[in-house]
């Protein structure tokens, strides 16, 4: 599969024209900033060759590097002290419905102690992510990893998928409206449902019967509608590009104003 630069867009369909979306490469940033927990992978000690993987808290650095804070009684602190080569797998937070249609990507690089000069900014970023781990994270049989991320495979859905190099990877940012996504979602499905089936019908070119705004980012949303033909998704473009949940409504507006007068 190609890398996110030549993933920029997704169609609305086979002959759909080509709606803007965020690269592969700002999604699993989001996808990671989003998520708390992972399967971390690392290589057996006790049965050589083979991968031994378990649930794995993290947090992230400036360059979207996985931190961990491993105890050295952990199967996965011995294994690495013997190899650090490992994959962390992350998937979409709270992801309901088929889990394979769901977002996730997966990292792969090499684990290795973080150096002590160092360690005061992981411990602060873990902690932020973490607050629990207040409780045991300046014990002496605890110790923080960094993986070095060497290449990155995203999954947005079926038929969605791709390849990230580590650069395009670590240049990226998460979505600004990462985290108010869910209350946008919230507010939309409750309180406009009648919104959402106008602009399908206006921008997607679809009737829908029902409309559920399932995704948003700095660049648009998509939609999952029932129609008399049975349920179909679309993707639909903002008029311009958002970066604030006040600028989102004010777009939607706009959006709603102009579909209605169309």
């Amino acid at each position: 599969m190609a890398s996110s630069s030549s993933n920029r867009h997704a169609g609305t369909g086979a002959t759909g024209p080509s709606i803007p979306e965020p690269a592969f490469a700002e999604r699993a940033r989001t996808l990671l900033h989003l998520g708390r927990v992972g399967s971390l992978s690392t290589l057996s000690r006790k049965r050589p060759g083979f991968p031994f993987g378990s649930l794995m808290p993290y947090a992230l650095d400036g360059a979207g590097r996985p931190v961990f804070l491993i105890s050295t009684m952990a199967m996965h602190t011995q294994n690495l002290q013997q190899d650090g080569r490992a994959s962390l797998l992350v998937t979409q937070p709270e992801a309901s419905g088929d889990p394979l249609g769901a977002g996730r990507v997966t990292l792969v690089g090499n684990v290795l102690p973080i150096p002590a000069a160092e360690r005061g900014e992981a411990r602060g970023l873990y902690l932020e992510r973490h607050e629990n781990s207040k409780y045991w994270v300046d014990f002496d049989d605890f110790s923080f990893f960094a993986m070095d991320v060497v290449d990155v495979y995203y999954v947005g859905g079926f038929g969605v998928m791709g390849w990230i190099t580590a650069p395009e990877y670590s240049q990226a940012r998460p979505d600004p409206l990462a985290d108010a996504a869910a209350g946008i979602l919230q507010h939309m499905n409750a309180d406009h449902q009648d919104a959402l089936i106008l602009l399908a019908r206006v921008h997607a070119g679809i009737e829908a019967q029902e409309a559920v705004m399932t995704s948003v980012d700095r660049l648009g949303f998509h939609v999952r509608m029932k129609t008399e033909e049975g349920m179909k998704g679309a993707r639909i473009a903002f008029l311009s590009e958002v970066s604030t949940p006040v600028e989102t409504r004010k777009v939607l507006v706009e959006m709603v104003q102009q579909a209605r007068r169309s």
